[in-house]
C-alpha cells in the first residue's frame, strides 16, 4: 500500500525501493476493512470492480456483534446513519425520547438503511442522490488479503517503484545524527535511502529493533494476546457484513469472500489455552476446513513514536489493535495519507514529524477507547475473561464518553478519528446503555408526530432494502472472482 501510494502521488518527490521477502510472507488474516479505503483506493486509480475481481471481495455494511452485551443479544454497527440523514439532531435522540415515552419504538437497528439491507442479504451500492433513504449507507469490502499485496505491488511496479526480494540483516546507522543511512540485505547488498518506512510487521525491524523506539502496552485494557485463524469453505449465505460471535475467552470472526470463509478465535492467553481455543473455533466454523488452524501472537498497543528520526513505522511495525472494528487496514491507510501530507522536503522537519505522530497518536488511542467499549459494556459475568473485562477499571477519556452519553445521548465528537456518532450510538444502544435523557431539541414536535413519523420512516427503510438486490447475485453481475493466476 505505502510503495503504491507514493509511487502514485509523489512521483516528483521520491524514488521508491520496495523491500520484501516471499519467505517471510505476510500475517494474511486482515480480511475486513472500513469504508476509507473506497477513497484510497480511488486516488489510487484502481477499478472497483477489477479490485474486487482480484481479491475475490465481498461488499460490507457493517459489523454484526453477537453475545457481547448478553448471551441471545444480536446488533450490527452500520456504515451509515440511523434514520435519513435529514436531521442536525442524532436520530437516536427521537428513539430515546420515544422509548423513555413507552411508546412501541422497535429496535434501533430497524431504523438504519445498512442493517436492514445486512439482515436481509442484500446489496446494492447507495444513491448518490442525498434526499434518497438508498443514499443513507456506506460499505467497505471483505477481501482475500494475501491477493491484495501482489494485486498493489504489481501496480507500485507498474507506476515506477523498484522491488529488491530478500531479507534485510543488517541496519547502518549515523554515529552523529542516529538517523539510518542503509540497510544490507542477504545478498550482501547495500540499500542506502534518505526516508526509510518499516513495514516489518510484529518484528518492527527498523522503528522497534534499530532504533529503539519504545511500545506503550494496552493489554490491560485489551487483554486478548492470542489469535487461532483457519479459513473454510463458503457454504451458508454470503452476508454482506463480518461477524464478531462472543466465544468464552474473546471473540470469533466470520468473513464471507466470494471463494471461501474466513475464520479466527482472538482470544486471551491468561483465560484459556491454545489447544482449547482451537477446538473451539473447529467446532464452531461452517464449512469444511481447507488449511489447519495457525496461532498468532500479539500484544495490543502502540510504539511511543511512529516516526522517530528519518524513519517511518506503518502497520504493525508502529502498533497493534485487534480486528475487533476492522481497523488494521485504516491505519495502514492513515499512516500513508498523513505521510503523503507531511512528505519531507530536503530535509525532515521536526515539525511535520511532531505533527504525524500526534496524529497518529489520536488514531490509535481513539480506536483504543471504542475497542474497551465493546468489552466494557456487558452484563456478562459468566466466565473469568468477561468478569474482567466487565469489571476493569477504563481509561478516563472513555468513562467520561459513557457518563456523557449515559447521562442525555451526546456523542464526543472530533475533527479527526475515525469512527462517527452512528459507530458509538450502535456500540452503546447494542449493548444495553441507554441515554436516561435526550437533546432537548429532539423535545420540539409532540410526541404523537414524533411517532408517526418514526414508524413511515421504519416502513420505507424496510421497503428499500427488501427492493435491492441478493447480495450473492449482485457481486455475481459486478464483479465476480477472478480465476487463480
Amino acid at each position: 500500500m505505502t510503495a503504491a501510494a507514493l509511487a502514485k502521488l509523489l512521483p516528483h518527490r521520491c524514488t521508491v525501493h520496495l523491500v520484501e521477502s516471499e519467505t517471510i510472507g505476510i500475517v494474511g488474516v486482515g480480511e475486513a476493512t472500513l469504508p476509507h479505503i473506497r477513497a484510497f483506493n480511488e486516488r489510487l486509480g484502481i477499478s472497483e470492480a477489477e479490485f474486487m475481481s482480484s481479491t475475490r471481495a465481498t461488499f460490507k455494511l457493517g459489523i454484526e456483534f453477537k453475545n457481547w452485551g448478553a448471551i441471545g443479544d444480536s446488533y450490527i454497527h452500520p456504515f451509515g446513519t440511523f434514520g435519513d440523514g435529514q436531521s442536525e439532531i442524532g436520530f437516536h435522540h427521537y428513539w430515546t425520547r420515544l422509548r423513555l415515552a413507552g411508546r412501541p419504538v422497535g429496535s434501533l437497528d430497524e431504523y438504519s438503511m445498512g442493517v436492514m439491507a445486512g439482515r436481509l442479504n442484500r446489496f446494492q451500492l447507495p444513491e448518490k442522490d442525498h434526499e434518497s433513504i438508498a443514499s443513507t449507507f456506506g460499505y467497505a469490502y471483505q477481501f482475500d488479503a494475501t491477493l491484495f499485496a501482489p494485486f498493489l505491488r504489481r501496480l507500485a511496479e507498474s507506476m515506477g517503484a523498484r522491488r529488491t526480494e530478500g531479507r534485510v540483516v543488517g541496519v547502518d546507522r549515523n554515529g552523529e545524527s542516529g538517523d539510518i543511512e542503509s540497510i544490507t540485505m542477504e545478498s550482501g547488498e547495500v540499500i542506502e535511502g534518505d526516508l526509510f518506512v518499516d513495514c516489518s510487521g510484529f518484528i518492527s525491524l527498523l522503528l522497534g529493533k534499530a532504533l529503539g523506539e519504545p511500545f506503550r502496552d494496552w493489554s490491560r485494557w485489551l487483554p486478548a494476546d492470542s489469535a487461532v485463524a483457519m479459513p473454510c469453505r463458503t457454504e451458508t449465505s454470503l452476508t454482506p457484513y463480518t461477524s464478531a460471535i462472543a466465544m468464552p475467552s474473546g471473540w470469533r470472526w466470520r468473513i464471507p469472500l466470494q471463494h471461501r470463509t474466513g475464520n479466527g478465535y482472538v482470544y486471551s492467553s491468561a483465560f484459556t489455552s491454545d489447544e482449547a481455543a482451537r477446538d473451539a473455533l473447529v467446532d464452531a466454523v461452517e464449512g469444511e476446513p481447507i488449511a489447519d488452524p495457525r496461532v498468532l501472537r500479539f500484544v495490543a498497543g502502540r510504539r511511543e513514536r511512529s516516526w522517530a528520526h528519518n524513519c517511518v513505522a506503518v502497520g504493525l511495525a508502529s502498533g497493534f489493535l485487534e480486528p475487533l472494528e476492522s481497523t488494521s487496514i485504516y491505519l495502514i491507510q492513515q499512516a500513508i495519507t498523513y505521510l503523503v501530507e507531511l512528505f519531507p522536503e530536503k530535509r525532515i522537519s521536526p515539525v511535520d514529524r511532531d505533527e504525524f505522530n500526534r496524529l497518529i497518536d489520536l488514531e490509535y488511542d481513539r480506536i483504543r477507547d471504542f475497542l474497551i467499549l465493546h468489552y466494557h459494556a456487558t452484563t456478562r459475568s459468566d466466565t473469568p475473561f468477561w468478569d474482567y473485562v466487565r469489571t476493569m477499571d477504563l481509561p478516563s477519556t472513555l468513562s467520561e464518553k459513557i457518563d456523557l452519553f449515559r447521562r442525555r445521548g451526546r456523542i464526543v465528537k472530533y475533527r479527526e478519528g475515525v469512527f462517527l456518532e452512528a459507530s458509538w450510538v450502535a456500540v452503546y444502544i447494542g449493548q444495553n446503555i441507554f441515554p436516561e435523557g435526550h437533546d432537548a431539541r429532539a423535545g420540539v414536535l409532540p410526541i404523537g408526530e414524533v411517532a408517526d413519523r418514526a414508524e413511515a420512516l421504519r416502513s420505507r427503510i424496510r421497503a428499500a432494502a427488501e427492493a435491492m438486490p441478493d447480495h450473492a447475485a449482485y457481486i455475481r453481475s459486478y464483479c465476480a472472482m477472478a480465476e487463480a493466476a
